[in-house]
């Protein structure tokens, strides 16, 4: 399967996977700006966006797969990777198997206790239920701030704040992309991430994480960097689950910083 993807800019190649929502466009608000400084290539994974899903099997596993076998494909053997959510899981993944290079993952999921995976699955299942419910009326929901915050107060720190065209994409896509069920499915009933040893990524490993984070909270940090004990971390102060939606400015920077 080849992903859809976009490719935007000159320089060093960027790749960027997404986590559940829109595809690619999930890294809109800061697309520009990284395709100021770098050739960037987002792809949208099985399920998501404009690539059919996966005919069989939608894991963790296999959606690397797809990203791994599109790097060759594409003969971006060496490229750096950024993944959010279930995309930093992925670019993470990549990296444990020693596939890409520099690694820039935000708020990964894949690092949750039993408890915190539990809690997980109970609330998000119920708010990817009512956006499918209220799909018809998300483009006025999302344009006003009072239905922002109640809609969006377990992924950003500032939902009033955010502008409806920030966040209208990737709320339609958790109401619209096939394979988020799946995906869900793979992320609370499949296995946790495994990590890298020491001196065993294919380059430098960076790993974002929102102070405000409701959806992989922030003590799953320290689970993640003992499981890759060469990553660096970074803390987004006022920023919840999505850094490109709370911290675009910051999270580019980061982005442009940790990767070559």
């Amino acid at each position: 399967m080849t992903l859809n993807h976009i490719r935007r800019g000159t320089g060093s190649p960027l790749l960027l996977v997404h986590g559940l929502g829109a595809g690619w466009r999930s890294w809109a608000p800061i697309l520009d700006d990284l395709a100021r400084h770098r050739e960037v290539i987002a792809v949208d994974l099985p399920g998501f966006g404009q690539t059919p899903p996966l005919s069989g099997d939608v894991s963790i596993a296999t959606l690397t797969d797809s990203v791994a076998d599109f790097i060759r494909e594409q003969g971006l053997d060496g490229v750096s990777t950024v993944g959010q959510s279930m995309g930093g899981r992925i670019v993470l993944e990549l990296a444990r198997r020693g596939v890409g290079a520099d690694t820039v993952a935000l708020d990964p999921g894949g690092f949750w206790s039993p408890r915190e995976r539990a809690v997980f699955a109970a609330t998000l299942r119920p708010s990817i239920a009512l956006v499918r419910a209220l799909r018809g009326t998300l483009p006025a929901l999302l344009g006003n701030p009072v239905g922002r915050t109640l809609l969006l107060a377990q992924l950003s720190a500032r939902p009033w704040a955010l502008s409806r065209e920030t966040v209208l994409a990737d709320v339609r896509g958790l109401a619209d992309s096939p394979s988020v069920g799946d995906a869900m499915d793979a992320l609370t009933k499949g296995p946790l991430q495994q990590g890298a040893p020491a001196g065993t990524a294919p380059g430098r490993v960076t790993i974002g994480w929102g102070r405000r984070d409701l959806v992989t909270v922030p003590k799953q940090a320290d689970r993640a960097t003992r499981l890759f004990p060469d990553a660096s971390l970074h803390w987004f102060e006022r920023c919840g689950h999505f850094p490109q939606w709370d911290a675009p400015r910051e999270a580019t920077q980061l982005i442009l910083d940790r990767t070559s």
